[in-house]
């Protein structure tokens, strides 16, 4: 528990939820959490959307209690799909806005005063939300399907600020965000006062927090500091239980190879007592109680040897449990033969040409609705995508195209059928062997697609661009990290770092990007301007 407030805003006390299958998301756990910012990290399906949702009070622990120290607001994931929601619904101000405009207008009835209470400056507060969200003031009334993701996921935070609860959570809120929204919420978040509760797979984000937990196989840990120094300390901890795991497993080998000597030794005596007796060298009297001391002192040395292989064995255990065994995606991506001079597209802005070819490594930036996915599109599908200001061309037709919406499944298809439609020449046993490699396993191969959760829906798709056969010349992934838990990504890292073929990634992670070896980055513009610039 860190040190930021000797006050618990939130204490949970042995908590278990269950989901009615009977499938365990959380059990046990007890923690507490205080004011200051706690950055909620773990594995995909952890159980981090699911613990947010219980502090809320949305769902309700199987057993155990959550005590909160006031209330409790939350943005979920799903805010950019409430596409009824205006600017002042997701800034939590309508009705007191609404009353006072009526009042303004004319209507001195006591309802409106009774709404407004003592925000009479309502108007005002709500004005500064929207312009630290990058919007105007004129934009209060707009429905959320006139805003972008970025905007709506920012209004939503702003609204939260306004309301200030002495609780907040957030789920994921970079996941819609371009660099300068991002550069907004590290505004607000810097800022927070109260609890604040955010779960997120972005480092930089997660590099603002004063604290980081983590929820790790169903149980939660607490560590004082931002993720950079959790890492740093969990690596720690890593290294030196490893170290004992390999100790520990060393004492192991060695008490049993004795145990083995003392058993040849005692069998060695044994015989040569044996000997001695049909030899007549000894009397019978004296063999016997020979024989009888060798017994009580083998059966001393057995119990003896017996109990340090015990206790060696239950060290070995202990260090064993030690060491963690995260389930991470694991990715090994085939030669695509591209060689240095083979063109693989055309990337056209109003202003210049790109072209991309060998194994070269793009990264395509640029503000939400700039048009940069339609532009992927026309590369893809040219026949049917929507014009932009600007333009692509393809030169090979070997290309895997990971889209943000992740559409291109068949949902009445199975798991397996999905992938295989990509390769069909390779059997469908090595197809579920390298599925595997994505977390995809035994019956769960032979789902329909329709069934699958987001995070599931998304190593599916990644494994049907990354399994194809033949293997992509040109891959082109549009914000592959969306939906990945940091240990996965950095397996992506590794994947793609290793890819012989040309790469194209449009991604608002600039930690991400940074890790990729670019060799050129594009910024697509408004105005349809495709220019070279630099990292970052």
């Amino acid at each position: 528990m860190s040190s930021f407030s000797a006050t618990p805003a939130i204490t949970l006390t042995d908590v278990v939820f269950t989901w009615p299958d009977g499938t365990d998301a959380l059990r046990g756990i007890s923690a507490t959490f205080g004011r200051g910012r706690t950055g909620l990290i773990g594995l995909n399906g952890s159980g981090k959307s699911t613990l947010l949702r219980l502090i809320h009070g949305e769902i309700l622990p199987t057993a155990g209690t959550i005590a909160t120290l006031g209330d409790v607001d939350y943005l979920p994931q799903t805010i950019t799909l409430d596409t009824t929601a205006t600017a002042a619904d997701l800034l939590g101000v309508r009705s007191k806005v609404g009353a006072l405009r009526a009042i303004e207008s004319g209507d001195a009835s006591a309802e409106n005063f009774d709404v407004i209470g003592d925000d009479w400056d309502i108007e005002t507060r709500a004005g500064e939300a929207l312009r630290s969200a990058g919007l105007d003031e004129g934009a209060l009334d707009r429905p959320v399907s006139a805003l972008s993701g970025g905007e709506t996921v920012l209004l939503g935070v702003a609204g939260l600020r306004l309301r200030a609860a002495p609780i907040v959570l957030l789920d994921e809120p970079t996941n819609n965000l371009d660099r300068d929204a991002r550069r907004r919420l590290a505004v607000m978040i810097t800022g927070w006062k109260g609890a604040l509760i955010v779960v997120s797979h972005d480092v930089a984000l997660l590099e603002l927090m004063d604290d980081t937990a983590e929820l790790h196989e169903g149980e939660l840990t607490i560590f004082g500091g931002p993720y950079s120094e959790f890492v740093a300390h969990r690596d720690a901890e890593q290294s030196a239980a490893q170290q004992a795991q390999r100790t520990a497993s060393q004492v192991v080998k060695v008490e049993k190879r004795q145990r083995i000597e003392a058993e040849l030794k005692l069998a060695t005596r044994g015989r040569m007592a044996h000997k001695a007796q049909v030899e007549k060298r000894v009397p019978k009297i004296v063999a016997h109680g020979r024989r009888s001391a060798a017994e009580v002192s083998a059966g001393r040395l057995r119990t003896e040897l017996d109990g340090k292989l015990r206790d060696a064995r239950q060290s070995l255990d202990v260090a064993e449990r030690r060491v963690r065994s995260d389930d991470q995606i694991h990715v090994d991506l085939p030669d695509p033969d591209v060689g240095t001079g083979r063109r693989l597209a055309l990337l056209a802005g109003t202003n210049r040409e790109f072209v991309i070819q060998g194994p070269e490594r793009v990264a395509l930036i640029g503000a939400n609705g700039v048009g940069k996915t339609t532009l992927l599109d026309a590369l893809v599908h040219p026949e049917s995508s929507r014009s932009g200001r600007a333009t692509a061309l393809a030169y090979t037709d070997r290309i895997g195209y990971l889209t943000q919406r992740l559409d291109t499944l068949d949902d009445d298809a199975s798991v397996l059928d999905n992938v295989r439609a990509a390769a069909p020449s390779v059997p469908p046993g090595e197809v579920r062997n390298r599925l595997a490699r994505f977390l995809i396993r035994g019956n769960s191969v032979d789902r329909p697609t329709r069934g699958l959760s987001g995070g599931e829906r998304f190593r599916v798709s990644l494994a049907r661009v990354l399994l194809a056969d033949p293997p992509p010349q040109l891959l082109i992934l549009d914000e592959p990290t969306n939906n990945l838990d940091l240990g996965s990504v950095d397996q992506l890292v590794s994947a793609l770092t290793s890819y012989r073929g040309g790469l194209i990634v449009v991604s608002h992670d600039g930690v991400f990007l940074a890790r990729l070896d670019l060799s050129r980055w594009l910024e697509l513009r408004p105005d349809g301007e495709l220019r070279e610039t630099l990292p970052g």
